[in-house]
């Protein structure tokens, strides 16, 4: 919890104190003073003179004061004094009334005063305090729902989603599909005696599509479909959250057959460590979840899908067979996948005739499933600001660099010497790429800046999908990477910071060639390197000494120099190539990979 929330709620609850005290102030100072009638003090012996004359109406006595009034409607009051004769004095009158009653003037103004004012004061205040909540911390002012769940439920495949809406994971829909079979027709796998697993837990990478997938789950099984997020469990108050887990499977159970679908199960669902700073709410709330998930019958029909892209983070309670005991990957897409997700996505759009998405595909190796959605989003924007009516190729191949490296900065002014350079620098990398066996084929060259930072790049992309990378493809990448620092060496005599990333890339390779790949002779097959995070970026640690890691950095280092002096043998052995192609590139801006290969090999022009 943030600290502005409290802030807000220290706040808030200051305000409530704050109004409940002006209320009884006013009630106990304020309303008397107001609806009192003007009485005047005065002293025991005026009231004597004035029975005596026969000038008092009226007369109330209490334990402490006596109030009376005049024949000429004044009020007077006098402390009581011990008088054993004043009730006969006031009999013998015969004239004076004993009410027993306070003189009262006006009785609609009491009551408005004493009931109806304070009512609404308090209404006010009331509704301003958790105005004030709701909108500032939804947690507080949801606490009067009472352990109510905030799932949205979905009714008879209201979701929209089907299959057909899923591409690029066959393995994943294939895995789910029995799930929709048994939601269709329980009753076979009652009569075999079997049961359906009760949880199956969707992994993967951000953007693969899991909920995507859950949604198609409903659509095709058509039974009500219950989503909620794990933050939403997460409560300010302690037991919050399991009431809510209690409130959502009754929910379920009584629409059963349906489908519960918790996203991010990972922030509920995280490892119990029993550190004294552990979060006794969130505890909680896993408990009451194991629970429930082993307290309702499989047969019943209600299963739980849940996803997260953290899964070694999960308790083991929750992964044990009866509970989450399915585990469905959802990964990032294969050439194939991508191309279906491209094709399903194109549909939402004016396709130009001659569309390539096999040639977008492969371009964009390690894309995720929201990243393509994008590339052709981005596509259709850029055909409407060229004032067309349909995307064509060039369209998305423009996205594809857009999602890459961002946007052109058509107005960045950059002076001839460093356009030179930048033209050099991107030359060294394709034509040491292109001069190695084992590297990519270079796709496109340019030198235009791009919003990410980008002063120039060079598109490699493989001709078919690969699943495996040999040691010397590995090498070859590094010396590619090293090949726009050479051509600053060589033709220049100097180095620029224009290579930062490549040095970052290829360091991260060749740290990964001796501690994770195996691919140093030094070290032989000994993994050095623990991956953690492996679908949030994979953030590696040393699993070694520290005399070891010395070492490592020391053959790092020797394999990304035998990289850096390839390239400039490469280089030298080809400087006339390096200039025209230079030149050509400073020209031209942006070439082709078939211009390319056209002038450094004329050949085997693909022209």
């Amino acid at each position: 919890m943030n600290e502005k929330p409290n802030n807000n709620i220290q706040k808030s609850l200051g305000a409530l104190l704050i109004g409940l005290v002006l209320l009884i102030a006013f009630n106990a100072l304020i309303l008397p003073v107001i609806t009192a009638d003007p009485v005047k003090p005065t002293d025991y012996s005026f009231f004597l003179e004035q029975v005596e004359d026969g000038n008092v109406s009226k007369v109330e006595i209490t334990d402490s004061l006596i109030t009376f009034t005049t024949d000429d409607n004044k009020f007077y009051s006098t402390v009581r004094i011990d008088d054993p004769d004043l009730v006969e004095r006031l009999r013998e009158d015969g004239n004076i009334e004993f009410t027993g009653v306070s003189v009262d003037q006006n009785p609609m103004r009491n009551f408005l005063f004493a009931w109806v004012l304070p009512i609404i004061f308090m209404v006010v205040i009331w509704n301003l305090i958790f105005k004030l909540l709701g909108k500032h911390m939804g947690g507080l002012g949801n606490a009067m729902s009472f352990g109510k769940s905030n799932a949205k439920v979905y009714v008879k495949a209201q979701t929209g989603k089907t299959f057909d809406d899923v591409a690029g994971q066959d393995e994943a829909k294939e895995a789910l599909k029995e799930i929709v079979d048994f939601l269709h027709s329980p009753e076979k796998y009652a009569e075999i005696g079997a049961d359906l697993p009760k949880g199956a837990l969707l992994v993967g990478p951000p953007g693969t599509g899991k909920t995507l997938l859950a949604q198609a789950v409903a659509g095709e099984a058509e039974v009500p479909f219950f989503s909620i997020s794990g933050s939403e469990f997460v409560e300010m108050f302690v037991g919050m959250g399991a009431a809510k887990v209690r409130d959502l499977f009754s929910q379920a159970s009584e629409k059963a057959p349906c489908i519960v679908f918790i996203d991010e199960i990972d922030t509920i669902g995280k490892k119990r460590d029993g550190q004294i700073n552990s979060n006794d709410e969130r505890e909680q709330t896993l408990n009451q979840l194991l629970t429930e998930m082993d307290g309702f019958d499989g047969k019943k029909g209600v299963v739980i899908l849940a996803a997260t892209n953290r899964p070694e983070s999960l308790d083991p309670a929750l992964l044990r067979p009866g509970r989450f005991d399915r585990r469905i990957p959802v990964e990032l897409p294969d050439l194939a996948g991508r191309e279906a997700i491209l094709g399903v996505h194109g549909k939402k759009v004016k396709l130009a005739e001659g569309i390539d998405f096999n040639a977008i595909g492969r371009a964009t190796a390690g894309a995720s499933g929201a990243e393509l959605a994008n590339i052709i989003n981005e596509a259709a924007l850029r055909a409407v600001r060229n004032g067309r009516t349909a995307v064509d190729q060039s369209d998305l191949e423009e996205s594809v660099e857009v999602v890459i490296a961002g946007y052109q900065r058509k107005n960045a002014v950059i002076s001839q010497k460093e356009k030179e350079i930048i033209a050099y620098h991107e030359i060294g990398h394709a034509l040491v790429a292109a001069m190695q066996k084992d590297s990519a084929p270079v796709h496109k060259i340019t030198i235009i800046p791009r919003t990410s930072g980008a002063l120039g790049y060079t598109m490699q992309i493989d001709e078919g999908e690969k699943f495996l990378m040999t040691k010397e493809e590995a090498f070859a990448r590094l010396a590619t990477l090293t090949g726009g620092r050479s051509a600053e060496e060589l033709i220049f005599n100097t180095c620029t910071s224009g290579a930062s990333n490549d040095i970052e890339k290829a360091t991260k390779l060749a740290r990964a060639m001796v501690t994770r790949y195996g691919m140093s002779e030094n070290f032989d097959m000994i993994a050095l390197e623990t991956v953690n995070n492996q679908y949030l970026g994979g953030d590696p640690s040393l699993a070694c000494s520290s005399v070891t890691a010395a070492e490592i950095d020391a053959e790092v280092r020797n394999i990304v120099k035998s990289a850096h002096s390839e390239a400039i043998r490469i280089l030298t052995e080809n400087i006339e190539k390096l200039h025209e192609l230079a030149h050509y590139l400073l020209e031209k801006e942006t070439i082709t990979g078939e211009e390319f290969m056209a002038i450094l090999k004329p050949e085997k022009s693909f022209a």
